[in-house]
């Protein structure tokens, strides 16, 4: 299973760190990508890491948000700078075969974590 969490309410301007902890399924037979879904919005990609660290995909025009892995503890990492009221969002991991934005691919979903910027 994945589990999302590190979510919170911050200021625009803040940042935020949210863990993705993978347990239950074999960490090598899936690649993990974020998503978010905000009120009202269709569910988006975020980022992507493939089985190579080195490709890592964002999804997003800007460029606020950066991946990492730690295949120790078979958790991903969601780094969030800058946070403004539109990134307001529940924010999921998902397992995928191959990295891609649709979350139609995804194959595995954790449970979210909000995130709340308030202006």
């Amino acid at each position: 299973q994945l589990q999302a969490f590190g979510g919170g309410l911050v200021q625009a301007g803040g940042s935020l760190r949210l863990s993705c902890a993978v347990s239950g399924i074999t960490w090598d037979d899936y690649v993990i990508g974020w998503f978010r879904q905000a009120p009202g919005k269709e569910r988006e990609g975020v980022s992507c890491m493939g089985v190579d660290s080195w490709n890592t995909h964002y999804y997003l025009p800007e460029s606020r948000f950066t991946l990492s892995r730690s295949d120790a503890t078979k958790t991903v990492y969601l780094h969030l700078k800058n946070l403004q009221p539109e990134d307001t969002a529940v924010y999921y991991c998902g397992g995928l075969i191959r990295c891609s934005s649709n979350y139609h691919d995804v194959r595995k979903w954790g449970r979210g974590t909000q995130v709340t910027v308030s202006s």
